[in-house]
């Protein structure tokens, strides 16, 4: 059984669905080592400085911005965390949007969300509302530091949860040139519209996954194993993973509550992602005057000692 990549809760309005977050992808691409065609040795890559072409240690070496050529800005690892999103243990969706309303162009990489025990209920209400509503969410994820724009759907009885890339990320196709317009524009008649039309209808299918296959992998394969017997080897299988290890969570939740409660609250505020708040100036400021008022003030004598107070009293 495969690792959770991310442990945490799905939450919209005020509910809250313990999740884990499982990979949805499998990596089929074979793997080759470089290795030295004189001895069969390994190669193996070394981190070295451009200019004495000496190795570098890990300990040694800092992030840094090439902000012109030649000429970096280095960001320590403070930095680096001050800038880093605060919430780590949550899905949080912001938003319920149709289905039809995105692009593909903006969907990249699919996971499975599985419910942790007792988690069920609350799953199954969030997937079967969004098949009922055609929608999906609309969310953020924080993995290893870095805040993930992403979407939720139901797929069969599951959750996905597919990253997305963000508009910025994407070319705008008008800066290509495509061609705009009519078919009539480029001379496209009538009978070859109606041709095309016959051609697709000709080849229409039903969507089999499983007839299409990575046949190159498959044909190498062949040839690894082959050369693996040649050489009196055996074919290793992968070890299993250890077993999935679930989270208590628990299902004793009032969802019609939560549910009323979200659905005043969200009348009262607009679904907006929330800004935060900024810090206060003045407590902090009268803070510092306190603190430099004390220190300017003559300091107060020390009381006698006890001895010599005993010592006057005789």
């Amino acid at each position: 059984m495969p690792r959770p990549i991310w442990s945490g809760s799905l939450s919209f309005g005020l509910l809250n669905i313990p999740v884990q977050l499982m990979a949805g992808t499998r990596g089929t691409d074979l793997s080759f080592r470089m290795l030295d065609a004189r001895d069969k040795s390994p190669i193996r890559y070394e981190r070295v400085n451009a200019e004495t072409g000496e190795e570098v240690p890990w300990k040694e070496i800092v992030k840094a911005f090439e902000y012109d050529k030649g000429s970096y800005v280095v960001l320590e690892q403070e930095d680096i965390r001050s800038a880093a999103p605060e919430s780590h243990d949550a899905i949080e969706v912001e938003a319920f949007v149709d289905v039809e309303a995105i692009g593909p162009q903006y969907f990249e990489k699919p996971y499975v969300l599985v419910p942790a025990k007792k988690a069920e209920k609350g799953y199954v209400l969030l997937r079967e509302t969004l098949k009922r509503t055609g929608r999906i969410g609309i969310a953020r994820i924080v993995i290893r530091s870095r805040e993930n724009l992403c979407a939720l759907l139901p797929q069969g009885d599951a959750l996905l949860l597919v990253m997305m890339r963000y508009p910025q990320e994407l070319v705008d196709v008008g800066d290509y040139a495509i061609p705009a317009g009519q078919a009539g524009d480029y001379r496209v008649s009538p009978r070859e519209l109606e041709m095309a039309e016959a051609l697709i209808a000709s080849m229409e299918s039903d969507w089999k996954p499983e007839a299409y296959k990575d046949e190159f992998r498959a044909r190498l394969q062949k040839v690894i194993e082959k050369r693996i017997k040649a050489k009196g080897g055996k074919v290793r299988k992968p070890l299993d993973e250890p077993a999935l290890r679930d989270d208590d969570a628990t299902n004793v939740v009032d969802f019609m509550s939560l549910l009323q409660k979200s659905i005043d609250a969200k009348r009262r505020t607009p679904a907006t992602r929330a800004a935060k708040p900024a810090k206060a100036d003045k407590p902090a400021k009268a803070a510092k005057a306190a603190k430099t008022a004390r220190k300017a003030a003559p300091a107060k004598p020390k009381p006698a000692k006890r001895a010599a107070r005993t010592k006057a009293a005789r």
